[in-house]
């Protein structure tokens, strides 16, 4: 009988116990040593990650394309409504901002669109600016790729802010860009600007003062820098600080040559006729002159115009240039309480709708105090821009024109103007277009 013995080979011993567990780690530790699988592996576990990033950079191309075309719609938005808000101040401003985002494809309530339009501005720099218009647009984008990470919408927005532009109605303009008081208010004044706009370019922290009790109504009041004593001043379309400067309307108008004199330091004490010319060394109208000026360009050559309380002077297509052929003692004027003063500009040729012309050349110091009170009407502009003016006077109704362009303006009496000007040849203060600010 033969005795079964297993098969192995000779000068092999049978490992059992503890010697077979370490031959396992052997094998186990060799495995997983082994790289050569290691690629594919990786493969399948970076894949998302590159398929997640290929998907936000493709998808954040199409989300900035959204963005550019909402702030487009944004900007033409806050433009058209701004711009309908100067014409009208009832107009509704959503429906007017949501018909202009429906031409970029932008519907509230479609795809998660919503339209919101705040005046003033919400938010941003001219949140105390009550005639600041933003409008603010959102859509809704889904995603495509990159919902591997996050299914949820993404929300982009396009924000803007507008200021309405100005309709040319403006009746007082200070041109002094820095002064403390580019228009002052003094005492007991009352100053009112009957449908018409002021307007101050200083950007100085007190560019307007209003001092004692005086008051101001206007249409609307606009400073280029800040206001002291805004308690006592009132107006039915806002008062604006932080405007941008109203251009002078009249800067491209030159001042006529002149040569010679036609009177020298002239004295009228009766009624008497005056023709075009030049007045030398001034002009002085005594109490009880009753003085008319025929049609024509009158140059008062250094000195000063002198009117009187009691007497009066009148005039129809009449421009008074206050100027100096030495450069020196330019001409100044001067009407007292009491006197009677109505002169209206020409309505044609180049110094039409201007009634007061100031030589430019003139230092800012020069002061010209028209204080005629009720009496005073000057129909067109009294444009003197480099110097002082003061001022009281004009009758108390809507149907005059009165344009009062200065350096720097100060009110000391009660002040009358409006801006009634069709037919006078003036030119616009303050007319501008809509903006974007923000």
């Amino acid at each position: 009988m033969f005795e079964r013995k297993d098969c192995v080979p000779a000068g092999t011993e049978m490992r059992t116990g503890p010697s077979r567990l370490i031959s396992f780690s052997r094998i186990l530790r060799t495995f997983l040593q082994n790289q050569s699988g290691n690629y594919a592996i990786i493969a399948a576990l970076v894949s998302p990650v590159l398929i997640g990033a290929a998907g936000l950079a493709t998808e954040g191309g199409l989300w900035y394309n959204t963005h550019q075309t909402l702030q487009g719609a944004a900007d033409s938005a806050a433009l058209s409504a701004a711009t309908q808000y100067g014409l009208n101040t009832t107009s509704n401003l959503n429906t007017q901002a949501g018909g202009v985002i429906s031409t970029y494809g932008y519907l509230a309530g479609v795809s998660g669109t919503t339209i919101v339009v705040n005046r003033p501005a919400a938010s941003g720099s001219y949140t105390s600016n009550q005639n600041s218009v933003e409008v603010i647009v959102t859509t809704q984008q889904n995603r495509l790729l990159s919902s591997i990470y996050n299914s949820t919408p993404v929300a982009i927005t396009g924000r803007a802010v507008a200021l309405p532009g100005n309709n040319g109605n403006g009746c007082v303009l200070s041109l002094n860009a820095a002064v403390s008081g580019g228009v002052t208010s003094k005492g007991t004044s009352a100053i009112a600007l009957s449908a018409c706009s002021l307007y101050d370019d200083s950007a100085n922290a007190s560019g307007l003062v209003n001092t004692g009790s005086a008051t101001i109504s206007a249409y609307s009041v606009n400073v280029v820098g800040n206001i002291s004593g805004g308690a006592g001043i009132t107006a039915t379309n806002g008062i604006n600080t932080s405007v941008s400067p109203a251009s002078d309307p009249y800067a491209n108008v030159v001042l006529p040559a002149f040569a010679g004199c036609n009177h020298n330091n002239l004295t009228v004490k009766n009624t008497t006729t005056l023709n075009p010319g030049v007045y030398c060394n001034g002009l002085q109208l005594n109490a009880g002159a009753n003085v008319t000026l025929n049609p024509g360009t009158y140059y008062i050559d250094r000195g000063s115009l002198q009117v009187a309380g009691g007497a009066s002077i009148t005039g129809t297509g009449v421009t008074i240039i206050f100027t100096s052929s030495t450069n020196a003692n330019y001409a100044s004027a001067t009407i007292n309480g009491g006197a009677m003063v109505a002169i209206t500009a020409p309505t044609t040729g180049p110094l039409a709708g201007i009634a007061i012309f100031g030589d430019r050349n003139m230092p800012i110091t020069t002061t010209f105090k028209f204080n005629g009170g009720a009496g005073q009407i000057l129909g067109g502009a009294v444009y003197l821009p480099d110097a002082a003016v003061q001022y009281a006077g004009g009758a108390s109704t809507s149907t005059n024109c009165t344009q009062l362009i200065g350096d720097t303006i100060t009110f000391v009496g009660n002040s009358d103007l409006a801006i009634n000007c069709s037919g006078y040849g003036t030119r616009p203060i303050g007319a501008s277009q809509a903006s974007l600010v923000e």
